[in-house]
């Protein structure tokens, strides 16, 4: 197994502990990127990029699952910085359908904090709804709090990219997906996607299939918030193959990109707002990212949580 790419000598521990990842065969294609001040000081890739053996490359992207919400987030955080959205308002000032069966009083700052008490919806579900957004909003609209909101987090596996989005879009009258091409990735020159392209397909690693669902929470309550949030729908990790969920917006999920991507792009928020020149956020609206908005036990992660404005922070 070859390492390619570069690492600055101030990080040598860094390349030694990626590779230790392979060489104990706890990865089989990976990349890894550190920023410092903006600044790209590692930016390593190595492996095979499927089960076939096609090598990882520069350019390879992956389904990146969760770390999409991170891109969604600092969406929500540039429109509220540039005056558009009130995180402290009532999501139905944006949505008035989503004051639906007590929803009323759920404010956009508690979507953003995984407080909602909306993470998944009662009605049986596939990956197929997945890719139907009014659809699926609709149903997320007509939920009932599983919680009384605000007062606990149950992370928001699939459901936060869609309340968020939709919020989004009603706040700002356009798409998260086209707002994220013109404003973030396309002036950052960044290689990451909410929605995939045809284009892109030959350059996407394949996720290998982890035990199934069924087997790694055969111990939990069915009807648990917990197995209710993640087992519905039950998804395998095969879904990114096909082209109908790369081209899906779901943005706390379906987001393609690779280290350096997220990399360069997460420059901005840990540098004030602004990296290489260009500026995404005021300083102050950067800070509210890591602004506390709930601790305490989370009803799907089954550990303690805490989080900020749309990101999670350290207990």
């Amino acid at each position: 197994m070859e390492t390619h790419g570069t690492c600055d000598s101030r990080f040598a521990a860094v390349q030694q502990a990626f590779e230790a990842n392979f060489a104990n065969g706890a990865e089989v294609g990976a990349s890894a990127a550190v920023t410092v001040e903006g600044e790209l000081v590692v930016d390593l890739w190595a492996g095979d990029a499927d089960e076939s053996g096609r090598p990882w490359e520069r350019d390879t992207i992956v389904n990146v699952y969760s770390t999409t919400k991170t891109m969604a987030a600092l969406c929500m955080l540039m429109l509220a910085d540039r005056g558009q959205l009130d995180f402290s308002a009532p999501v139905a000032e944006y949505w008035p359908a989503f004051a639906q069966n007590g929803k009323d009083g759920v404010l956009v700052s508690h979507v953003m904090s995984h407080t909602s008490a909306v993470p998944g919806v009662s009605v049986p579900v596939t990956a197929e709804d997945l890719y139907d957004w009014d659809a699926f909003c609709g149903l997320l609209a007509a939920e009932s709090p599983w919680w009384e909101p605000g007062t606990a987090s149950g992370y928001h596996a699939l459901s936060q990219g869609y309340l968020q989005g939709e919020i989004f879009r009603r706040a700002a009258g356009e798409s998260m997906d086209t707002f994220f091409r013109r404003e973030v990735t396309g002036p950052m020159g960044a290689d990451f996607h909410l929605c995939l392209d045809a284009e892109h397909d030959d350059r996407v690693g394949d996720l290998i299939a982890p035990p199934s669902l069924a087997d790694t929470m055969s111990d939990i309550d069915p009807t648990s918030i917990a197995l209710r949030t993640l087992g519905n729908p039950a998804l395998t990790a095969l879904e990114p193959r096909t082209r109908a969920w790369r081209q899906a917006l779901i943005p706390a999920a379906g987001g393609f990109g690779n280290a350096r991507s997220v990399a360069t792009i997460h420059a901005a928020l840990a540098n004030g707002g602004e990296a290489n020149g260009l500026r995404l956020l005021s300083a102050e609206g950067a800070a509210v990212a890591m602004q506390e908005q709930h601790r305490g036990p989370d009803h799907v992660l089954m550990s303690e949580a805490r989080f900020g404005m749309g990101f999670g922070l350290g207990t």
